[in-house]
């Protein structure tokens, strides 16, 4: 038998909430840089721009920080 921690259905229903509002923000985050370097390709923005453009993309494959601790456990 293994120990387990049990959280209240109020409390369980709310880091499910937070864990779907993480996700969605996440997603957000990639439709932005998404777009950015849409725009910067079609306005044929200097390589700087484009530069800039890819090295925030690869900082938001990093991972975003959580409040939902708990459910990563």
């Amino acid at each position: 038998m293994t120990n387990r921690v049990t959280y209240a259905p109020q409390d369980f229903q709310k880091m499910c909430k937070q864990a779907e509002r993480d996700h969605e923000s996440k997603k957000l985050i990639l439709l932005m840089e998404r777009v950015k370097r849409q725009i910067a390709e079609r306005d044929g923005a200097p390589n700087s721009i484009r530069k800039s453009v890819g090295e925030i993309s690869a900082a938001a494959g990093l991972r975003l920080p959580s409040r939902s601790v708990p459910l990563e456990r």
